[in-house]
């Protein structure tokens, strides 16, 4: 193709050499409208001047900013656009010139509009029910199509009349709703070019605000600090924003009011009546507002503003009471003295007392005025919410005014105090008279005056018959004078009390009888009932006069005996003459009268004390009470109870709540039993919560107890520390005594004892058993010579002794170490019927000790001698058994216990036993085994200090200051390890 243009353009130049030639480059264009495009103008000759013309004809200059020419050699030049419009399009001319010869080309440039979208907001929104305009401003050309859809369909205008496409593109939806709220494709082509493009449009549809008051009217007490809360609640879209305004002043949170997050709540403090009112909740969204009043009612409690106490004299016209209340709703005033209420209008027949109120004032007027008015007044003033009592007083001066009784008793010698109550205001001065003369005085010495502010007491103490007569009272005060004549008169016996009847028993009766016509002017103290067989002694008993006293049971008396009884009155003065004596007798043997029962609630209301009085016991001792009971609606009775004759009550437990019950109690002697006392009662209903203090509580509040436990735990803790002490040789009290007093524990003098443990150290695995036996079996020595050794022949072999031997008492004293065991001795008589002891223990540690004791038993042979074991001495060959370290025996040893009981007969042979020393130690007991004794000559007894090896093979006498000889018997002491067998067969052989 460029081999072809290249040769026209040759044959051009060729054919043409004196010809110019212009060609432009494209030979037409189109634009869109804001692009840029250039235009190559190319000149085929000599040119000297490349000019372009615009499509007005005008020469294009090279400066203009839209359109740049530009010539890049002495051929070509170059039209650029840029940022083409509408108003580029048009011919563009371009012409070359050279001298006188010229040529030129033109171009066709066309300028068109892409798809543009000028406006198409997102997102656009609307509110609710408005006629929506929908904005999507498109420009091309030619012009566009414009298509919506929404939620992926295309919107039919013809199915929807909702729906409609503007002449600008726009969508309009008329009434829309929150439903038609979404995305928007607003979408535009161009038919001719095939060009295409959209926008995404976001609907958002706004709600207005819709708003509703929790409550329309709240009500508040002022002047109590307290809040008000007022609440609306708002719903749209968006969340709308809730404010409060009151007499149009928007609310804000400080000092007076509270509001929460969302403005919805509204706390009003310490409300006051100012803050009455109508409060505005408004809420507020894109879509408008809407607004709610709310009212407060704020009420005032009552208060006495206005009340004063009032004076006034006895017999004046009147007097007012005036009492002024404030509080909203208008409070009503009542007035009220000594538990009288006064209201509205007139309250007493008199019309001496009556009550107006205007408004919040109310006034008590009280005519005539009488000293009983005056005193302590209450105004009540109430409303709705609360009430409100303040109290005044009412002063009323007057003249004394004296009481008391006119008539006083008395008789010589005994005083008596005549009573002058004196009512006055103010206080008077009280003198009293005796014959025109003031007393007290010289003449009148028996005469006492005792003054109390209402009460003067004149204290006489007749001594003759001239104390009787008339005394006077006087009161004055600045209202005037009063006084008052008191008889004082000798006081007589009382007449003799009347005798109706007598009930008869078969151990008691009953008298009924009538009080004294006559008391004598002094009360009746007691009366006295006299009884007795016909012809014998009287017996007596006095009863205390109480109020409505009309009977007397008379106790102890003998079935089926007759009796006659009187009565009398006794007084201050002396005693009446008896009643005529009346003849009873009594009833033979027979069962009990029927107990008198009382029953109520006890402790805590679930529980019935039932007490019961004895009645007559029919002539024979009650032997018991039987008591029953049982819920009134239920027909089984409950398991009878047998209480002894001294019981006086019984209290039922566990019983049903709020439950009636009936009781039966009966009395029972030989005769038989009474008839039932019965009483029914209701048990208390069960509490809702526990009573603090019922029925004998103790009443501690939780502090007392609290301490009580503390010292309770602090004694235990002493005491476990002072076992410690002494049993474990450790705690506080150990460590106190070691560490500040010096002193070793129980148990420390034998610290060295057991660091020697010289047996047991050497396999503490192996504890050892010591057994000790007596043999019962005896076997002559044969010519004399020694027994032939064996297991349980001791090492230390006895020497003879003599014929007649004295039955030895052995004493075992035990290991004075912790770890000691036990000891024992055989010894055998020289008769063949000798016992047997076998004492065995087992020392369980190292550490502690067995302590045994023993008591042979008498065999019938032995008994007899052993009633004469008391005239020889009690003594025998001690052995100490210890695991003490053996230590070499001291020259003179030190005496550790005596054992020299006395005599019983003086003729027999004394015998002295030395002293036996035996380790040292605190924890050291004896333990003492007495044999059988015969009636023989006294031994002598051994002294001997006995160290022992307990090394599981032998125990041995160092050392031996007397001798001795037990005829026949031998005496073993074996200790075995302990896993050994205790007996092997042998063990039985002396």
């Amino acid at each position: 193709m460029l081999q072809i243009r290249d040769l026209i353009w040759g044959l051009l130049f060729i054919g043409c050499a004196a010809a110019i030639q212009v060609e432009i480059t494209p030979t037409q264009g189109e634009i869109s409208v804001g692009d840029s495009k250039f235009f190559l103008c190319e000149v085929v000759g000599d040119a000297k001047d490349i000019d372009w013309y615009a499509p007005s004809g005008e020469k294009i200059l090279p400066n203009r900013p839209d359109i740049f020419v530009s010539r890049s050699d002495e051929t070509t030049s170059t039209l650029t656009i840029y940022h083409a419009n509408v108003d580029s399009a048009g011919i563009y001319k371009c012409v070359a010139k050279n001298g006188d010869k010229e040529a030129q080309a033109t171009v066709q440039v066309k300028i068109f509009q892409k798809i543009t979208f000028e406006s198409a907001p997102s997102p656009q929104e609307f509110n609710e029910g408005d006629d929506a305009d929908i904005v999507c401003d498109v420009v091309s050309s030619p012009p566009p199509t414009i298509i919506w859809k929404h939620k992926g369909s295309r919107i039919q205008v013809a199915k929807d009349v909702r729906y409609k496409i503007m002449d600008n593109g726009h969508l309009q939806i008329r009434g829309i709703k929150k439903t038609d709220e979404g995305m928007y494709n607003c979408e535009a082509r161009v038919m001719a070019r095939g060009e295409i493009d959209f926008r995404m449009i976001k609907v958002v549809v706004n709600v207005l605000p819709t708003i509703r008051a929790r409550q329309s009217d709240v009500n508040a007490t002022a002047d109590i600090g307290s809040s008000a809360l007022l609440a609306c609640d708002a719903d749209g879209f968006p969340e709308p924003t809730v404010t409060w305004a009151h007499n149009n002043v928007v609310l804000e949170t400080g000092d007076k009011y509270s509001l929460n997050e969302d403005g919805s709540e509204l706390v009003i403090k310490d409300v006051k009546k100012v803050d009455e009112g109508d409060y505005t909740c408004i809420a507020k969204n894109k879509a408008g507002e809407k607004a709610e009043e709310v009212s407060l009612n704020v009420f005032v409690q009552p208060k006495i503003t206005y009340l004063n106490n009032q004076t006034a004299s006895e017999f004046e016209e009147q007097v007012t009471l005036t009492c002024e209340a404030s509080g909203d709703p208008t409070p009503t005033i009542s007035w009220s003295f000594e538990n009288r209420v006064f209201s509205e209008g007139e309250q007493s027949l008199d019309r001496n007392i009556v009550v107006r109120s205007h408004a919040r004032v109310s006034s008590l007027t009280l005519k005539n005025v009488q000293f009983t008015y005056a005193g302590q007044y209450l105004c009540t003033a109430s409303n709705s919410i609360g009430q409100d009592d303040q109290n005044m007083y009412l002063e009323v001066r007057y003249a004394p005014k004296l009481q008391g009784n006119v008539a006083w008793y008395t008789w010589e010698g005994n005083p008596t105090n005549i009573s002058c109550k004196v009512e006055a205001h103010p206080r008077a001065t009280v003198v009293w008279y005796r014959d025109g003369l003031p007393v007290p005085s010289a003449n009148f010495t028996n005469l006492k005056i005792y003054t109390t502010p209402t009460i003067s007491y004149l204290e006489v103490t007749p001594s003759s018959q001239d104390d009787f007569g008339s005394y006077n009272c006087s009161a004055t005060n600045a209202m005037g004078t009063e006084y008052k004549e008191f008889l004082l008169i000798e006081a007589d016996v009382p007449t003799t009390p009347e005798l109706y009847q007598v009930e008869p028993f078969s151990s008691t009766a009953v008298i009924q009888f009538g009080e004294p016509e006559a008391t004598g002017g002094v009360p009746i103290i007691k009366y006295r009932v006299q009884w007795r067989l016909p012809g014998q002694d009287w017996t007596e008993k006095e009863y205390s006069a109480e109020d409505d006293l009309n009977q007397i049971t008379i106790l102890g008396l003998n079935p089926e005996t007759t009796y006659e009884v009187r009565i009398s009155a006794i007084n201050g003065k002396g005693e009446s003459e008896s009643s005529p004596a009346k003849h009873f007798k009594t009833e033979p043997v027979r069962e009990p009268s029927a107990p008198k029962i009382e029953v109520k609630v006890h402790n805590r209301g679930n529980s019935l004390k039932v007490n019961w009085i004895k009645q007559d016991d029919g002539g024979s001792p009650i032997k018991h009470y039987l008591v029953r009971y049982k819920a009134k609606y239920v027909s089984d009775w409950k398991p009878e109870m047998r209480l002894p004759n001294d019981s006086e009550y019984v209290v039922l437990n566990g019983l049903d709540w709020n439950t009636e019950y009936e009781v039966h109690v009966v009395a029972e002697n030989q005769q038989g039993r009474s008839e039932p006392g019965i009483r029914s009662i209701r048990t208390a209903s069960e509490p809702t919560t526990i009573p603090d203090a019922m029925g004998g509580g103790s009443g501690l509040g939780t502090g007392a107890i609290v301490g009580i436990l503390i010292v309770v735990f602090f004694l235990l803790l002493v005491g476990v520390d002072v076992t410690c002490y002494f049993l474990n040789k450790c705690g506080l009290l150990m460590c106190i005594a070691v560490n500040f007093c010096g002193k070793a524990g129980p148990g420390a003098k034998s610290k060295d004892m057991e660091e020697g443990k010289a047996a047991f150290t050497k396999d503490e695995s192996k504890e050892p058993i010591v057994e000790v036996r007596t043999e019962e079996e005896h076997i002559p020595n044969q010519g004399g010579g020694p027994t032939e050794p064996n297991e349980t022949t001791p090492l230390t072999e006895p020497e003879p002794a003599a014929a007649d031997t004295t039955s030895p008492v052995v004493n075992l004293l035990p290991s004075t170490a912790t770890n000691s065991v036990a000891e024992s001795f055989s010894t055998a008589q020289s008769s063949p019927a000798s016992e047997c002891t076998t004492l065995t223990t087992s020392a369980s540690s190292p550490t502690k000790a067995a302590h045994a004791k023993s008591s042979p038993k008498n065999s019938p042979a032995a008994q007899p001698s052993s009633l004469k074991a008391n005239t020889q001495p009690d003594v025998g060959p001690l052995v100490d058994l210890s695991d003490t370290p053996k230590v070499p025996p001291s020259s003179n040893p030190t005496p550790s216990e005596p054992v020299s009981p006395p005599s019983a007969n003086a003729d027999a042979q004394q015998s002295q036993c030395d002293q036996v020393k035996a380790p040292d130690s605190t924890q050291s007991k004896d333990l003492r085994v007495d044999g059988p004794a015969k009636d023989a000559p006294s031994a002598p007894c051994t002294d001997s200090t006995t160290p022992v090896q307990n090394d599981g093979k032998t125990v041995k006498d160092d050392k031996t200051k007397g001798e001795a000889e037990v005829k026949n018997a031998t005496a073993e002491v074996k200790t075995v390890p302990n896993e050994a067998p205790q007996t092997n067969g042998n063990e039985s052989k002396a």
